[in-house]
């Protein structure tokens, strides 16, 4: 594996355990709000508040398997993190809003990139 893999690799998953961090133990912060675009009192919302924890757990899950493949050094278990969150990031923009397709699929569409062809 080449340095430019390894470090758009550990870009992507550390970006997911932030993302972690923020829906997990921060909904309520400056940053998660603007993120997320909510208010403080839906935030608040001990519902709202579990489906945001699920959503954590699942980044969490993919950056874990992106560190388990740069562990392994394998580019087959890096690739398939990778291909989750392309997908995940395909969907949230068509669903969600589309500038997650930029700030969480193209950083992994260039690790993507990189980790098959160099």
């Amino acid at each position: 594996m080449n340095l430019l893999g390894t470090i758009l690799v550990l870009l992507v998953a550390f970006e997911h355990f932030y993302i972690l961090a923020l829906e997990m133990f921060f909904l309520s912060s400056k940053p998660a709000l603007r993120t997320f675009g909510l208010t403080k009192e839906v935030a608040a919302d001990p519902r709202i508040k579990t489906l945001f924890a699920n959503q954590g757990l699942y980044n969490g899950f993919l950056a874990a398997g992106l560190i388990f493949g740069l562990i392994l050094d394998s580019s087959v278990i890096q690739l398939f993190f990778l291909s989750c969150v392309i997908i995940a990031a395909l969907y949230g923009a068509a669903t969600a809003n589309v500038s997650i397709l930029y700030k969480q699929g193209l950083p992994a569409i260039l690790a993507f990139i990189v980790v098959l062809f160099f």
